[in-house]
């Protein structure tokens, strides 16, 4: 094993360059294998890279783009080769590490410099009052969290994360473990993404999935990219879309920033995207302001609905409900607010609906810059209110397309991981396994912390992601989870999570998706769902960094046969054997898993129905859903900003691969904040001055983000944009979308303050 660069880790002086016109590229590739060869070495890097999305490999950890039938050698992006070389690192977290380093200490690192020092090789835990973690074994481990389970007063006193990583195989047994314990609080990192989404889409469309298939989108003549950064959070999105354009279809983006990867696309499988001048992508972009898209897709619904002829009054009146209110709810309001509210001008929303007129099959397709509102919901409801106007939905080359940003978060839902799941799975997993699952509904991420600050929480278990890191509020959350008694991370890596403990605290380490999986009957596979409800296997191929290492399926069913192996008749020692027996379970609990063996034996997976696509919708009416929602956008104090979060190229969710920005032309730091140059005029700020950023909320407490250098930046005016996880704690834990619960990530009024020169 190599060893990390422990200690002269030093983000250094930010430096600012230009920002690059078009993603990937000659210069993808070559970080690409960079980092790969600093990771993981010359052989290992071919070994693993060469296995990455193929049929017979393992998914990338990362995102949840889907692949092809059809696939390249090297069927990966840069940011997925990054996310396998950390999990494929050579380098080491052990008890000499944790001896060296008290926590009080780690706590002080930055996210990037913990995340550097690679793999967890033996389960560790900090005692109550110590400050080091040290070793302890697997079964002390298991007995002690058992122990607490058992002896809560009340099972709702704990609550249970789970990351988008985790395979459905582990996310099925650990529900299970969940719900035999007694609880509904199943937390996950759904709840802080794409739960808009799923919120709005279950009641307009019955199902709260995208509808679409890679197919869908070469075949379409529109395709509008909304709240998206395709080239850094879905790289493998490009390709997609370069078919798209090839095929001819219209491509509009639509963001406060102009993305390098929603411009043009240099294609590194191909000549033109080597030597040439790559693909222009986009042929309309529009720089809305933050929080102008419902206003824009109500303006653009207007002006659909003044066309009787391209309105499809057959699907409409055959297939849906609300029609009418809509169409009077929309034909009544102010056609210059709504453009106003935009940011655009009047003739690039009038041309935006021409698109729409003159397209036949439409899709949409968007990410967290929707999700993250107060009014994400009835955004992503007027996402399918146009649709619907055309009968855009349930037809080849047409549909809503949420984009997942993190492998099989989408394949965990589907197993049960949600805080209220639907009386059908509860009464499927009753007449499985023969007990009485709770139907109270438990706490999502938000209402876990509030639980947690609020004293009602003492267990805090968290299987993969870093939970500190990904949420709102980070002053209130690291406080929150310091009052629990005992916190468990079940990791790979080290994370900022693992510095914010309990009073008690337990490490356990895992197996990642690239690492092989031998149980007692056996190697075995686990199975992810993408983006598009294709479900395929993966086979981790790499030795593990340690023999001490357990798999996700194997540390949930240990813990299960302690925790509640007295309170249900489940085979914990069956499904961790061989989890082909989990497989067969879920089979019979969750639709459209009959046959999983067999159908998983396929190598290009299988698609799970839709009912959508067959003009099915299982919504309370039978029908699709129109749905009036009121116009609702940002309205900024004066001498204020709009500040929205997002990612560096060198990073992946909360995991910073480096310390570059190379698309934003931002090199050696994290810390800038991308303005608005007319905005720095008018506030009497200068491009390269240091300020702290500080969010402003009705609860009138001060939340501030310290020592920011401000970026003269291309961004929609009155808007700025920093990267999380830095800015997390600049949005209120109770500033959440409706209904939903996510926090308002993308939307926070902020101000500047100046920085002193000797600060």
């Amino acid at each position: 094993m190599s060893r990390a660069p422990r200690e002269d880790i030093d983000e250094g002086n930010v430096e600012v360059g230009h920002h690059k016109e078009y993603a990937a590229g000659v210069p993808g590739v070559y970080h690409a294998l960079k980092v790969s060869y600093e990771q993981m070495g010359a052989q290992r890097t071919a070994r693993t890279l060469l296995r990455l999305n193929q049929k017979d490999g393992f998914d990338c950890p990362g995102c949840a783009w889907p692949e092809k039938d059809h696939r390249h050698v090297a069927e990966f992006c840069e940011n997925g080769a990054k996310a396998v070389a950390e999990e494929a690192t050579r380098r080491v977290v052990d008890a000499e590490f944790f001896a060296k380093h008290p926590v009080s200490e780690l706590d002080t690192k930055t996210d990037w410099w913990l995340g550097q020092q690679g793999r967890l090789v033996e389960p560790v835990i900090k005692p109550a009052g110590q400050d080091h973690y040290v070793p302890i074994s697997w079964d002390a481990a298991f007995d002690l969290i058992a122990t607490e389970l058992r002896g809560l007063d009340d099972p709702d006193r704990a609550t249970f994360y789970t990351s988008g990583r985790t395979s459905n195989e582990a996310a099925f047994v650990y529900q299970l473990l969940v719900r035999a314990h007694g609880t509904n609080n199943l937390p996950d990192c759904s709840n802080m993404c794409h739960e808009s989404s799923g919120s709005a889409l279950t009641q307009a469309i019955g199902v709260g999935k995208g509808s679409v298939q890679l197919d869908d989108l070469e075949q379409a003549d529109l395709i509008v990219v909304m709240g998206q950064n395709p080239g850094t959070n879905h790289p493998r999105m490009l390709s997609t879309l370069e078919a798209a354009k090839n095929n001819g279809s219209v491509i509009v983006a639509v963001n406060p920033l102009p993305e390098a990867g929603l411009m043009n696309f240099h294609n590194p499988q191909t000549p033109k995207g080597v030597v040439g001048s790559g693909t222009q992508l986009t042929d309309d972009f529009l720089q809305i302001r933050i929080g102008g898209d419902q206003a824009l897709l109500m303006a653009v619904a207007q002006l659909l609905l003044q066309n009787d002829e391209i309105i499809d009054h057959a699907f409409i009146a055959e297939h849906t409900h609300g029609f009418d209110e809509y169409a009077a709810h929309v034909k009544g309001l102010d056609f210059a607010e709504l453009v106003g509210a935009t940011g655009l001008t009047e003739q690039q929303v009038r041309s935006l609906a021409d698109r729409f007129a003159a397209s036949k099959k439409t899709i949409i397709c968007w990410a967290m810059g929707i999700t993250q509102h107060k009014h994400s919901v009835p955004t992503i409801h007027e996402i399918v209110n146009v649709l619907m106007i055309q009968g855009n939905l349930g037809r080849p080359g047409a549909g809503v397309c949420p984009v997942r940003g993190h492998s099989n978060v989408q394949g965990d839902r589907t197993m049960g991981i949600f805080e209220k799941m639907p009386d059908w799975f509860l009464d499927n997993l009753r007449q499985e396994f023969g007990f009485d699952p709770p139907r109270k509904h438990g706490f999502d991420v938000v209402d876990s912390l509030r639980a947690m600050r609020d004293g009602k929480i003492d267990v805090f278990m968290a299987v993969g992601g870093n939970f500190v890191r990904a949420t709102p509020d980070s002053d209130l959350t690291e406080a929150a989870l310091r009052k629990c008694r005992l916190t468990v991370q079940v990791s790979t890596k080290l994370n900022r999570s693992h510095t914010v403990c309990g009073e008690t605290a337990l490490i356990l380490p895992t197996l990642g998706r690239t690492d092989k999986d031998v149980q007692s009957s056996g190697r075995q596979k686990v199975s992810v769902e993408d983006s598009m409800s294709r479900v395929h296997a993966s086979h981790g191929r790499l030795t593990p960094a340690s023999d001490l290492l357990l798999s996700e399926v194997a540390i949930i069913c240990e813990l299960a046969k302690r925790a509640v192996g007295d309170k249900v008749d489940v085979p914990w020692d069956e499904f961790r054997s061989d989890y082909r027996t989990i497989r067969d379970r879920i089979s019979r609990v969750v639709p459209g898993f009959e046959n999983y063996e067999a159908k998983l034996a396929d190598p290009n997976g299988f698609t799970l129905p839709h009912a959508t696509r067959s003009r099915q919708f299982p919504t309370k009416t039978g029908r699709a859903n129109f749905a009036a929602c009121p116009l609702e956008y940002p309205h900024i104090p004066e001498g204020r900003l709009l500040l929205q979060s997002l990612r560096s190229h060198d990073q992946y969710n909360t995991t910073i691969y480096g310390l570059d920005d190379r698309y934003r032309g931002i090199k050696n730091g994290r810390r800038v904040v991308f303005v608005n140059g007319d905005d720095l005029a008018e506030l009497g700020f200068e491009d390269g001055e240091f300020v702290d950023i500080v969010s402003e909320w009705k609860d009138g407490v001060e939340r501030r983000a310290p020592g920011f250098r401000i970026v003269r930046y291309d961004t929609a005016k009155g808007c700025v944009a920093a990267y999380y996880p830095e800015t997390n704690v600049l949005v209120p834990l109770d500033s959440v979308a409706d209904t939903s619960n996510t926090p308002t990530s993308k939307s926070v009024i902020v101000r500047f303050e100046r920085v002193p020169v000797d600060a």
